[in-house]
């Protein structure tokens, strides 16, 4: 369990916590998605995320160090299995909490905490693709000798490649050059 916290417990004392947050990680992978109390979904949440990370590593000792946190050793095949390759490329953030209302008898905050399976779009680096497009894009364009000619023929079709295909020619024009 991640740096334990100080105080009041949830339930009884550090050894009922475990366990309670050994089954309600359970409950998660299980169902995908759980109706809890606010407290309990803020204790739980780096609990399951560490879990969560362990399945993404998939040798032996990771799954033996999530065996040694929930026993059930069908929960711990569907984590392997089935929930950390959807979430293989995410590198964090494997929960989500989303708040309820108050429940009617005692008024506790209530939260529905699930798993996010959403597959993650990588994001595109905005920097990288301009820093490369803007020296393209200043240099003149000089005709094409008969050599060049063949080469334009076999030049990829995107923009970008075309971009980077420039400067590596430059590149090597410097290069012969000096």
């Amino acid at each position: 369990m991640p740096t334990p916290t100080k105080g009041a417990r949830l339930g009884g004392g550090p050894a009922h916590e475990r366990h309670m947050l050994a089954n309600l990680a359970a409950s998660l992978f299980t169902h995908k998605s759980i109706k809890t109390t606010e407290t309990r979904a803020k204790r739980l949440r780096p609990v399951a995320e560490r879990l969560i990370t362990f399945a993404k590593k998939g040798d032996l000792h990771a799954r033996r160090r999530v065996l040694a946190t929930i026993g059930d050793k069908s929960v711990v095949h569907e984590l392997f299995t089935e929930i950390a390759p959807q979430v293989a490329l995410r590198e964090g953030g494997y929960t989500r909490i989303t708040k309820l209302g108050f429940r009617k008898g005692d008024n506790a905050s209530m939260v529905q905490m699930e798993l996010v399976l959403e597959p993650l779009t990588p994001k595109v680096k905005k920097a990288s693709a301009s820093k490369a497009a803007k020296p393209a894009a200043e240099e003149p364009v000089a005709e094409a000798a008969p050599a060049d000619v063949a080469e334009e023929a076999t030049a990829p079709a995107d923009a970008a490649d075309a971009a980077d295909a420039a400067v590596e020619a430059d590149v090597v024009d410097e290069a012969d050059a000096k």
